[in-house]
């Protein structure tokens, strides 16, 4: 029972830090690069416009995209490690 009940702890604070970290890395992208440094990217032209105003208006849902994909790889093997995986 105790072993059974730290595999689940283990299992949802691998999962909590797993999601702590797409929702930084989606924070940081979409806010960060978006509003706060997007002065700082002016000067760097991608599709015609610059960096900042594509990644304010695209570039943030191409991140947000990426980190779905990425939770779903890593999710898959984390169920596989810890045994809870619908195979």
């Amino acid at each position: 029972m105790s072993e059974n009940s730290s595999s689940g702890a283990a299992y949802w604070k691998a999962n909590i830090r797993l999601v702590s970290i797409c929702l930084v890395i989606w924070a940081f992208v979409s806010f960060g690069l978006g509003i706060l440094f997007r002065p700082m990217l002016s000067g760097i032209k991608i599709g015609g416009s610059d960096l900042g105003f594509f990644m304010a208006q695209q570039g943030s849902i191409y991140v947000f995209l990426a980190l779905i994909f990425f939770y779903a790889w890593r999710m898959n093997a984390l169920d596989r490690q810890f045994d809870v995986h619908e195979d």
